[in-house]
């Protein structure tokens, strides 16, 4: 199915896509801030910029829009135009998503990720389970936590 938009307005379109301060990373620190935890944002230093991060935890946390990371859950779709660009485009960030949490493992960092689907959509999660999940996850010893739509893992 072609584009609805031409060009410069579906460029225009996407270049408002916000990548930090999103609706569900907002949401995420607000109820973490509530809960007592006090983090730094997006921190330039550490390998992948992490949308929170809990020095005092070791904790870093990354909270993903389930398109822009590629997540197997009912609110990503593959484009049909130009399915190929975004096929590569999805593929570089889920590449990118699994480097910085190595990376970040290898400095002594723990890592966390909040999918979008945790937040909304017809599999969400109520928010206080996912604060609280993410609450003891900071405050654990666990390597790792996936907070998703079905529910969390840790490891």
């Amino acid at each position: 199915m072609p584009d609805v938009h031409d060009r410069a307005t579906r460029s225009r379109n996407m270049a408002a896509v916000r990548g930090k301060d999103t609706k569900p990373e907002l949401t995420i620190r607000k109820g973490l801030h509530a809960a007592g935890l006090r983090y730094r944002l997006h921190v330039k230093n550490l390998p992948g910029k992490p949308d929170l991060a809990f020095p005092k935890h070791r904790a870093a946390v990354f909270v993903h829009g389930c398109f822009w990371h590629g997540h197997a859950c009912a609110l990503f779709t593959l484009p049909g135009t130009r399915a190929e660009f975004w096929q590569e485009k999805i593929d570089g960030n889920i590449s990118r998503d699994e480097s910085a949490a190595t990376r970040l493992h290898e400095l002594g960092w723990r890592v966390a990720v909040v999918w979008e689907c945790a937040l909304r959509g017809r599999d969400r999660l109520s928010l206080t389970d996912v604060l609280d999940e993410l609450s003891l996850w900071i405050r654990s010893d666990a390597a790792r936590l996936t907070i998703a739509g079905s529910g969390a893992t840790t490891g």
